[in-house]
C-alpha cells in the first residue's frame, strides 16, 4: 500500500498513526524547485587525433576544464559569456530534452594528445557518460523573503517588492520529502530516489548540512539538512529539469525530487502525516545585507498557501518559487513507479550525520 505524504494526511487524522502503519507501506514525497548547487559531468569521449581539453565551452556556457582530457563538469549557475540569460541550467535542460548544444574546446597539445582544438556538436545520446551530480539539494525547509526598504530588490527568492508589499517562500511544505522525514530515520547514503524523471540516489549529506536549526513539532524552522543527489541525465525527462533565469540574480535549475519513506513503525507514520499548518517558516528581511536577517515573524504554509500574511497591521502578498503542482506530480508518479514494481526501496548503506553545524568563512588579511 503506497500512500503520497499528502493522501496519508487524512488518514492518519480518521485512523491515528499506530492503525495508519499497519496499512501504509511506503509514502511517497515530492518537491519542484530551483536547486542552484546542481549540475552534470560529462565525457565526450576523444576524438581522432585526440585533444587534452582545458578550455571548453557548450553552447557559450564554460565548463570545468581541470579533469580528465574530455571530461567536464557544468555548473548551472555558470552564465554563459555571450548571453546572460543563458547558461549551465540551460545546457542541461537542453540535453535532457534531446537538443544538439555545441561544443568548442582547446587545449595545450602534448606528445600524447596532439590536437589543440576542435569545433563540434553533440546531443545526450551521442556521448559516453551524463550525470548530474549536485552537492545540495532538496533544502529541508528555508525561510520567507521580504524586503522592507524603499527599494526593490532583485534576489535568488525572486523580486521583492519595496515596504513589504510581497513575501517569497520555496518549499513544498507537507509534500517537502526532508520535512515527511525530519531526522532522517529512514534516508542515507544509498537511498534509492526519483531524480528529474528517473531514478538516481543520495550520495552524501548536502553541503551546508545543519542539525542546530530550532524546531516547531518536529521539523526544523529554516533551512536546516540537505542532500547531495546523483543520477543518470540519460534516464530523466525535460519535464522534470527545467533551466531558470532569475531575474537580476542569475541562472539556475528546476528538478523534480521524490523520496519514498518505508513506513517501519508509527513514529515514521506520524511523521509523514505533518500538515501544511503544522510547519513554520521565518519571514526575514533580505534588505540587510549581512548573514544574519531579522527574523520578523513566523508563519506556517498553509498561512504562505493561503496567497497573504498578515504583519504589524499589514497585508502581505505570499508567492512560492517552488511548483506544488509538480511536487504533486512527482509524488504520484514515484507512487505509480513502486505499485506497478518498477521502482524498490532500497536500505541506505550508511546513515547522515547526526550533528553537523555550519561554519562561516572568516576574512583573514
Amino acid at each position: 500500500m503506497v500512500y503520497t505524504a499528502e493522501e496519508v494526511i487524512d488518514l492518519v487524522r480518521s485512523k491515528g498513526a499506530e492503525k495508519a502503519a499497519e496499512e501504509v507501506d511506503v509514502v511517497t514525497t515530492g518537491t519542484f524547485g530551483a536547486m542552484c548547487s546542481s549540475g552534470a559531468f560529462l565525457n565526450f569521449g576523444h576524438s581522432d587525433p585526440p585533444l587534452r581539453m582545458t578550455n571548453i565551452m557548450i553552447n557559450g556556457v564554460e565548463g570545468y576544464g581541470g579533469l580528465a582530457a574530455v571530461d567536464t563538469y557544468v555548473g548551472a549557475t555558470q552564465v554563459s559569456e555571450t548571453d546572460r540569460t543563458y547558461g549551465g541550467g540551460f545546457v542541461i535542460e537542453d540535453l535532457v530534452a534531446g537538443k544538439r548544444v555545441s561544443l568548442e574546446a582547446w587545449g595545450p597539445g602534448t606528445d600524447c594528445y596532439v590536437r589543440k582544438n576542435i569545433k563540434t556538436s553533440f546531443t545526450l545520446d551521442e556521448i559516453n557518460e551524463a550525470y548530474l551530480y549536485n552537492p545540495r539539494n532538496s533544502y529541508q525547509n528555508y525561510g520567507v523573503a521580504t524586503n522592507t526598504s524603499d527599494r526593490t530588490l532583485h534576489t535568488y527568492m525572486g523580486k521583492l517588492l519595496p515596504r513589504m508589499k510581497n513575501a517569497n517562500y520555496s518549499s513544498a511544505g507537507q509534500l517537502s520529502p526532508l520535512l515527511n522525514d525530519p531526522h532522517l530515520a529512514t534516508i542515507g547514503i544509498g537511498t534509492r530516489i526519483f531524480f528529474g524523471g528517473g531514478e538516481g540516489y543520495v550520495s552524501w549529506q548536502g553541503t551546508q548540512f545543519n542539525t542546530t536549526v530550532p524546531e516547531k513539532n518536529g521539523v526544523p524552522v529554516g533551512g536546516s539538512r540537505t542532500l547531495a543527489l546523483i543520477g543518470d541525465m540519460k534516464q530523466m525527462s525535460h519535464r522534470f529539469v527545467r533551466g531558470l533565469d532569475i531575474y537580476g540574480y542569475g541562472i539556475s535549475l528546476a528538478i523534480g525530487v521524490g523520496i519514498p519513506i518505508p513506513i517501519l513503525n508509527a513514529d515514521i507514520m506520524r511523521n509523514c502525516a505533518i500538515s501544511d499548518e503544522d510547519i513554520y517558516a521565518n519571514l526575514t528581511d533580505y534588505s540587510v545585507t549581512s548573514r544574519s536577517r531579522p527574523v520578523l515573524a513566523q508563519y506556517t504554509y498553509a498561512q504562505l498557501k493561503s496567497g497573504k500574511i498578515e504583519y504589524d497591521g499589514q497585508t502581505i502578498r505570499t508567492s512560492p518559487l517552488s511548483s506544488y503542482r509538480n511536487a504533486r506530480i512527482v509524488a504520484a508518479t514515484l507512487k505509480d513507479w513502486i505499485e506497478h514494481g518498477e521502482f524498490t526501496i532500497t536500505e541506505p548503506v550508511a546513515k547522515l550525520p547526526e550533528h553537523s553545524a555550519v561554519k562561516t568563512l572568516e576574512i583573514r588579511e
